[in-house]
């Protein structure tokens, strides 16, 4: 579209054509009499571009009024392509939608990707390379066998301390003592 063409319609969309989402002021609540999503003042109740009392230095009142008036334009032709881009997604998620593809799927889809792209970097393949002959060095092979030994030494000092355990409350269960201690317990449950 040609600057000086005037703009297609707009598609009847329920858009705020008066929203800028650019404006660093956007969300910080009405200041200065200014629509707070806009940057533009609200005069009598209506949005629109104010009517400045002083000039920049070097500007007549006839550039002023063309500035404004191309302001306008370019504001309309923002808040068009604006709803179209809406029109546009929407249309998108309906045929996603007819598809059958879910915003769960395309985040699965996503995610595949995305480690896919992680496993051909430079930076993983260099890293992988690095375990790869840390985990071939004689240190490590060492450290693991160390630490495979250790853990059946331990596996072993449980099992026997469980053996004697059990032995030793197998003897204390057949001692006369304990045959006394079962026999007043039994007979208060008994009771």
């Amino acid at each position: 579209m040609d600057v000086g063409q005037a703009c297609p319609p707009a598609p009847t969309l329920s858009l705020d054509p008066d929203i800028n989402l650019n404006s660093p002021n956007k969300g910080l609540g009405p200041a200065g009499g200014a629509d707070p999503l806009t940057d533009v003042p609200v005069e009598g109740g209506a949005v629109g571009v104010s009517s400045i009392n002083t000039l920049p230095p070097g500007l007549t009142e006839e550039e002023a009024e063309e500035i404004r008036s191309e302001l306008v334009k370019v504001e309309e032709e923002i808040s068009t392509l604006r709803q179209v881009l809406l029109a546009k997604e929407k249309h998108s998620a309906d045929l996603k939608r007819k598809l059958g593809l879910s915003p769960l799927n395309e985040l699965k889809q996503n995610l595949t990707k995305g480690w896919q792209d992680v496993q051909t970097s430079n930076a993983y393949l260099t890293a992988s390379a690095t375990l790869d002959e840390i985990a071939r060095s004689e240190a490590y092979k060492k450290t693991q066998e160390t630490l495979s030994v250790a853990g059946q030494k331990t596996t072993a000092a449980f099992s026997t301390m469980g053996t004697a355990l059990s032995r030793k409350l197998g003897d204390m269960r057949n001692s006369p003592t304990f045959k006394s201690f079962e026999d007043k317990v039994g007979n208060i449950k008994v009771s």
